[in-house]
């Protein structure tokens, strides 16, 4: 894992680690302390410019992987965050709360469980009496388990898959928007699996798919609030989602090699795009994706 910083030049190809990549299986929803090798969010090599100093950010699924560095990266450009996340992931979102509050930021932490509408609710009211108002959110929070043959896709987990990658987006999204002043920014978190479905990820795929098309539609509804909407769309990342039913276990030593870039994104490459969302920097942009996919190629 690199130590220098975001603006060093150097190699894409080399600059994180690349396959192959040791085995491993965790137990969901996994935790940053169990990948090998160990994925960067940014603890050490994002350095902020304060681009976002005085914004406040509502982050879901912060405690790891592109949460965890949006979290970070937001804190680093002068943001305080609230902080979402499942109660059982509470030991890696107290990490990223120290992290926040090492910046001097202020860290909201509010663990639940976004499938509940009524926690939905509620994260946003929290969010906005902790942080004295919202302006930035960020929906990243997602489930992902690859199922082999439609025949073992059950109901249950189809059921679960959309709610809490597509009813709790429009949950939160609804809740936050009479609380978003002109200038407030929503980012979105769609896939490269939009685009280019994985057979085995049948439920997973379309809600991706979904969210593409719910923020183009949310983007155009609220541009005359001054809101703009935009989502990024990753590629393979390197994060406990995939090894924790992700992917199937013996994907995970090449996982990234089909990319152009021949390896896995890391969390931290991510952030960027999400800070480049959220700040007055990207002031024309609404209702777009950017793709960040090591390269495989989005329409």
């Amino acid at each position: 894992m690199t130590s220098r910083n975001q603006y060093d030049m150097q190699n894409p190809l080399t600059q994180f680690p690349q396959p192959t990549y040791p085995a491993q299986v965790q137990t969901p929803p996994g935790t940053v302390h169990e990948l090998k090798p160990a994925a960067d969010h940014g603890e050490k090599s994002y350095v902020g410019l304060g681009r976002m100093k005085g914004r406040k950010a509502l982050v879901t699924g912060a405690d790891s992987g592109i949460g965890r560095a949006v979290a970070i990266a937001f804190a680093r450009e002068g943001a305080d965050v609230a902080l979402n996340y499942l109660p059982e992931e509470e030991d890696d979102a107290a990490e990223v709360v120290a992290l926040i509050e090492a910046e001097g930021r202020k860290a909201i932490a509010i663990p639940g469980d976004l499938q509940d509408e009524q926690f939905c609710g509620d994260l946003v009211a929290q969010a906005v009496k902790g942080l004295g108002g919202l302006d930035v959110v960020a929906n990243i929070a997602g489930k992902q388990l690859a199922v082999e043959k439609i025949e073992d896709l059950t109901s249950e987990q189809f059921d679960a898959t959309f709610r809490t990658n597509v009813h709790a987006l429009f949950w939160v999204c609804k809740a936050a928007l009479p609380h978003l002043p002109a200038g407030a920014t929503i980012i979105n978190t769609a896939s490269i699996q939009a685009y280019q479905p994985s057979p085995n990820l049948l439920d997973y795929a379309p809600t991706k798919a979904a969210i593409v098309n719910f923020t183009k539609a949310l983007a155009q509804q609220v541009a005359q609030r001054g809101v703009r909407v935009n989502a990024v769309a990753p590629g393979p990342i390197w994060t406990p989602l995939q090894p924790a039913g992700g992917q199937p276990p013996e994907a995970i030593p090449e996982f990234g090699s089909q990319t152009p870039l021949k390896r896995a994104g890391q969390p931290v490459e991510m952030a960027s795009a999400y800070v480049l969302l959220a700040t007055q920097e990207s002031s024309y942009i609404t209702g777009e994706v950017i793709g960040a996919t090591g390269g495989m190629l989005l329409p």
